[in-house]
């Protein structure tokens, strides 16, 4: 079965592999009107922060962009976005790492607006991250498909196919989230 004649399903029986298992999740995975803003509330999860800078050229490789990965392959998907966006504003010199950072940072915002129940925001953020995606054109030694797992195209079905039925979701388990996409970003090697 292609992607895209995948039924919408709970991914969180899958095996989702950690990069940095090192690193704790956020205690919540943050939806508007549910939980304190991590950002701006005192109460948040990320509340003061530092600033996260990283050139793009170590882009990739850094732990911030495996991190994101991490947190949205286990159901964070605001803080995925949010762990992507210096990366987004890094590479306004390279195209092409603009529109794949864009398109990442739009599929992450897909799933919360799943998780939101929001379905026309959801299928809107996918559409908008499945065009970027196309437009990514495979660069010197396939360093976005070594970053994801798959090419960036494969991903643009993957991101479609996600929003093409109603999500049942369920309440978390002790306050993990379920992911709600059925594939698992996995970069292909450590030095990506």
């Amino acid at each position: 079965m292609n992607c895209h004649q995948r039924a919408f399903v709970f991914a969180g029986s899958m095996s989702r592999p950690r990069l940095l298992p090192e690193k704790s999740f956020p205690t919540y995975a943050y939806l508007s009107g549910k939980h304190p803003h991590p950002v701006r509330d005192p109460l948040g999860h990320s509340y003061q922060n530092e600033p996260v800078n990283v050139a793009v050229e170590e882009a990739l490789g850094s732990d911030v962009f495996r991190w994101g990965i991490d947190l949205f392959n286990h159901g964070y998907y605001w803080e995925a976005h949010e762990a992507w966006e210096p990366l987004w504003h890094a590479a306004k010199p390279r195209a092409q790492h603009r529109l794949f950072f864009k398109g990442l940072i739009l599929l992450a915002a897909s799933g919360v607006k799943i998780r939101e129940g929001k379905r026309p925001a959801a299928v809107r953020h996918a559409g908008r991250a499945a065009a970027l995606f196309r437009q990514v054109v495979t660069v010197s030694g396939g360093l976005f498909e070594k970053a994801l797992g798959m090419t960036p195209a494969a991903l643009a079905e993957y991101a479609e196919a996600a929003v093409a039925s109603a999500a049942v979701l369920r309440e978390p388990k002790s306050g993990q989230p379920e992911p709600v996409f059925d594939f698992v970003l996995a970069p292909k090697s450590e030095s990506v």
